[in-house]
């Protein structure tokens, strides 16, 4: 039994069935049909925190899904678990790919950014002020590039980036 088919609540039921109709009127091919069902699954999945699962459901999205713009929604969902496992490496891999096919992504630009802070922490815990350093600029990178496609959001990055003097402009919108 599918995964949708097994969700209990009003939620989950109502947006099994949108999608179910969904699919039915998309003007997709079977392919790309059966690529949403994969991740429509593995979004369930990640929603009830089954982690295995929706990977695995994930990676069978992405062996059929052939639309770029659907597969970085894919790669960035598969980045989020990555990062939550505190798989760091593997899920900046995996939001990067997402930035690749989707440049206007601002999401998955503010995880990386987000993990580049995180390293960079830790790297000025260790006393490693150099290379905290490094890492703080690159996450300001990020989070710049988050912010201009997204101004309203982000607005702890926003004074972040002010007070750590990484900011050229006071205002991003």
């Amino acid at each position: 039994m599918p995964r949708t088919q097994r969700n209990d609540n009003f939620i989950d039921k109502s947006f099994t069935v949108m999608a179910d109709i969904i699919l039915k009127i998309l003007p997709a091919n079977k392919k790309a049909k059966e690529a949403f069902v994969y991740y429509r699954d593995g979004m369930s999945a990640q929603a009830d925190g089954e982690y295995a699962e929706a990977l695995d459901n994930y990676y069978e999205a992405l062996k059929l899904e052939e639309d770029g713009n659907d597969r970085s929604f894919i790669l960035y969902n598969i980045g989020i678990i990555h990062a939550s496992n505190g798989e760091h490496e593997k899920a900046l891999n995996y939001y990067e790919e997402a930035v690749d096919l989707n440049p206007q992504m601002p999401s998955a630009l503010n995880n990386i950014a987000v993990i580049y802070h995180y390293q960079g922490e830790q790297a000025k815990s260790e006393g490693k002020k150099n290379e905290a350093e490094a890492l703080f600029d690159k996450a300001g990178e990020y989070w710049k590039q988050a912010i201009r496609l997204a101004p309203n959001n982000y607005i702890e990055a926003q004074n972040w980036l002010k007070i750590t003097g990484r900011s050229e402009m006071d205002v991003f919108f």
